[in-house]
């Protein structure tokens, strides 16, 4: 290979092997989906193949040319990082069955290193090094000619004809490449995570003007009254016992009276999705004024506490991270979301207001390391996977580990309630409800964050729960249809429902309130 490597070779020729190889190496999971999904026949499939190749070695072909030829040694980096990314995508795409689209780069950009580092593995290492080494090197090693400009310009124009002239050949497939262009798209390397990286880029750049202001709210009463919301990750209905699940998961939550069980689905399959739908007064793509940035500004103590990440801007007082709770909580372990739960009976007492909202952001179901998310004593089913690569082998085990923090979850659920009921001078409320759903091995595929388009239903139906003190409000009744008469409540909610109900919780009136959105008469 050095001596090959010592030979300089014109620019045309390394892009055309730069290109055969991206298309070759990292570039399967696509052919897969196409031959898998097209209608066409025998010879329509050869054809609609045919022209999909031609098209992703011209375009890479393109890519690789400019590039290096704008950029040089620059270039030569560049090449080399996208085979490492390349590499890294295709073992995802291949091992947890995802799609690299905007959902999939928007989690990238939302996880902490811990997290990440749940996925390392052996198996990834070596399929990275097998897949990327070489075609790295070769990059950065094969002593290139690079012509004139002159001939950039011929081959670039060239390549946008032989484009345009296969496209046109397959203009019968625009209706079938619209109708799966998210999946199309999430597999195709590199332009997957490039042209999504400049989406989520952008949009995250729209976003950090400042939020839409609600409309001016009040406080219509001086009850001392504390609404407690938890929200749940990766929390699937299907595993809670309470929604029919054969497991005794939730055997303290089961025993609670007075708890309220809702059918829901969540707004989104990832935790910025799910976290911004459950705080918003109604669904959009702006960033309104969120439930406790205004239950703040309306006069309401705010605290929110959290272990995991990914929420919309949080603009209160109090905003407590585990390293800030485990200060305040020494003799507490620091491990698991217990934290969260630490010193809410002294912190709600010692407020200086009637009216108090707490935000526990919990980490508790989420993968791909389960069973690190619970003490032991709460491990009832066993054995279990550590981790979603080694649940791969064994579905049964994943599923006891990720079972086993639901458990956990209703321990913490029950102890909170507890707490509250005993708190016999404040009107009280406990609502927990997840962010989105969670796979675990259906159809092969596990986690989250697939496109909803596309998502199973376990990862976007989600537990909704609700618990009172005596006396503090009346349900509304809920229909058995979805299209509900006045005053009763969809068969299924939505995330969107913990805005306007925590509102009449608190007492704060405001035009920014919808009562068809309240659970509560």
């Amino acid at each position: 290979m050095m001596k090959l490597l010592r030979k300089p070779i014109s620019l045309f020729a390394f892009s055309c092997i730069v290109s055969i190889a991206t298309l070759l190496l990292y570039n399967i999971p696509f052919f897969d989906y196409v031959i898998n999904n097209t209608n066409e026949n025998l010879g329509g499939k050869i054809f609609l193949m045919a022209s999909l190749v031609v098209i992703m070695l011209v375009v890479n072909f393109m890519m690789t040319y400019l590039v290096m030829f704008l950029l040089r040694k620059g270039g030569r980096i560049l090449l080399a990082i996208l085979s490492v990314i390349n590499a890294t995508a295709v073992y995802f795409i291949l091992t947890y069955s995802v799609i690299i689209d905007e959902v999939t780069i928007k989690n990238v950009f939302n996880t902490r290193y811990s997290e990440a580092s749940g996925f390392f593995s052996w198996s990834l290492w070596l399929f990275i090094i097998a897949l990327c080494v070489l075609p790295a090197l070769y990059c950065l090693l094969q002593p290139v000619v690079f012509g004139k400009a002159k001939k950039m310009a011929v081959y670039c124009g060239s390549s946008l004809a032989i484009i345009l002239a296969v496209l046109l050949a397959n203009i019968n497939q625009v209706l079938w490449i619209g109708q799966h262009d998210t999946e199309l798209g999430g597999l195709l390397q590199p332009w997957s995570y490039l042209v999504n990286t400049i989406r989520v880029t952008s949009m995250n750049l729209a976003k950090q003007a400042e939020e839409i202001k609600l409309p001016d709210g009040r406080i219509t009463d001086n009850e001392k009254t504390v609404v407690v919301l938890v929200i749940g990750e990766s929390a699937r209905k299907a595993n809670f016992q309470l929604y029919g699940y054969q497991r005794d998961t939730n055997p303290l939550l089961s025993k609670q009276p007075e708890l309220k069980v809702y059918q829901a689905v969540s707004c989104g399959t990832y935790t910025t999705a799910g976290v911004k739908a459950i705080l918003e007064p109604q669904e959009s793509g702006d960033l309104y004024e969120l439930l406790p940035n205004y239950a703040f500004r309306t006069g309401v103590d705010v605290s929110w506490r959290t272990y995991n990440w990914g929420e919309p801007p949080i603009h209160i007082d109090e905003y407590l991270n585990e390293k800030d709770l485990a200060k305040k909580y020494p003799d507490v372990d620091k491990a698991y979301d217990g934290l969260l739960f630490a010193g809410l009976r002294e912190r709600i007492e010692s407020s200086q207001k009637n009216k108090v909202l707490i935000v526990l952001h919990t980490r508790t179901s989420h993968g791909p390391n389960y069973a690190e998310k619970y003490p032991k004593e709460f491990e009832v089913y066993k054995p279990v996977a550590e981790n979603v690569e080694e649940g791969e082998k064994n579905v049964e085990r994943l599923v006891n580990a990720y079972d086993n923090t639901i458990r956990y979850t209703d321990f913490l659920l029950n102890g909170l309630i507890n707490t509250l009921r005993s708190m016999t001078d404040w009107k009280s409320a406990m609502i927990f409800i997840s962010d989105h759903g969670e796979s675990l091995g259906e159809n092969k595929v596990f986690m989250h964050g697939l496109p909803m388009k596309l998502a199973p239903k376990v990862q976007y139906e989600i537990p909704f729960l609700v618990w009172t003190s005596e006396g503090f409000r009346n349900y509304k009744p809920t229909s058995g249809k979805q299209d509900a008469q006045e005053g009763e409540l969809p068969a299924v909610l939505e995330q969107h429902y913990i805005f306007h109900s925590v509102l009449n919780l608190l007492s704060i009136q405001s035009p920014a309130y919808n009562k068809d959105y309240d659970i509560f008469l």
